[in-house]
């Protein structure tokens, strides 16, 4: 069989199994609205999602995703904002959102139900401005101010890694952001893209080559959601296949992040 005939049939296959009915959309959106729970920040990122300062509205690739996944639904969009995916991860439990985006994490796994990947995440540190640090290994020393996102795969990594260095969790990344900014911090750990997009806009800072962290950011569900669960991942698949997720990616700039297989 042709490999062109084949593939046509796969996704054939996937769109198919990517309708709803088998769940029942009152099963998946039991408040008539898909409520996706979207991680707002000061940049964007595979996973982080921004404010666009002249409409307020928020753009990215997760706001994108939701877009999509409610389409495909055939329900309305309710977008909700958390400040990081660490709150978003707690508030599964307390009926908030129905399904979110966030990068995989063993502890998360405890509170939430997680799917397939969309794309590979990885993490770095941005160095203040004027500071010596020029690796990994020389972020960890007496003295060293860390700032970390609360509740986030990111913190837990570093701070398993950290030895020396004084580790500061923060509950909003622009809190963290700020600091840094004004030299009260001299490293910052989140997303790759993130702090990249950061660097950009504070002079003097830079991101240092290393990652420090790598997971793939997944489609989630509150723990126990079985039916929004397997809906959820025959979405993510279908949105691989048929170039939704390339999308998401291209127009919120990243074009050269790779969809997961």
């Amino acid at each position: 069989m042709p490999s062109g005939l084949l593939a046509g049939i796969v996704l054939s296959l996937i769109i198919a199994a990517s309708d709803a009915s088998a769940e029942g959309v009152g099963d998946i959106a039991p408040n008539g609205s898909l409520r996706v729970a979207i991680g707002v920040g000061p940049a964007p990122s595979p996973f982080w999602a921004t404010r666009d300062p002249a409409t307020g509205k928020l753009r990215g690739v997760t706001v994108e995703l939701a877009k999509a996944a409610a389409d495909n639904l055939g329900v309305p969009l309710q977008l909700v904002e958390f400040p990081n995916s660490g709150e978003i991860a707690a508030a599964g439990s307390k009926d908030a959102w129905d399904i979110s985006f966030m990068p995989a994490d063993p502890e998360r796994a405890l509170l939430v139900d997680q799917g397939p990947a969309y794309v590979a995440y990885t993490s770095g540190y941005l160095v203040r401005a004027g500071s010596d640090i020029k690796s990994v290994a020389e972020v960890d020393r007496s003295g060293i101010r860390v700032g970390c996102i609360e509740g986030t795969g990111t913190a837990r990594a570093v701070a398993k890694e950290l030895k020396r260095a004084t580790l500061i969790k923060y509950p909003q990344a622009d809190s963290a952001v700020e600091l840094i900014g004004r030299g009260q911090l001299d490293a910052l750990a989140m997303g790759m893209e993130a702090v990249k997009n950061i660097s950009r806009k504070l002079p003097g800072t830079k991101v240092l080559d290393e990652v420090i962290h790598s997971t793939g950011v997944v489609v989630v569900v509150p723990k126990g959601h079985a039916a929004t669960g397997t809906w959820a991942a025959r979405f993510i698949e279908y949105a691989k296949a048929d170039g939704t997720v390339r999308r998401a990616l291209d127009t919120s700039g990243f074009i050269d992040e790779k969809v997961a297989p």
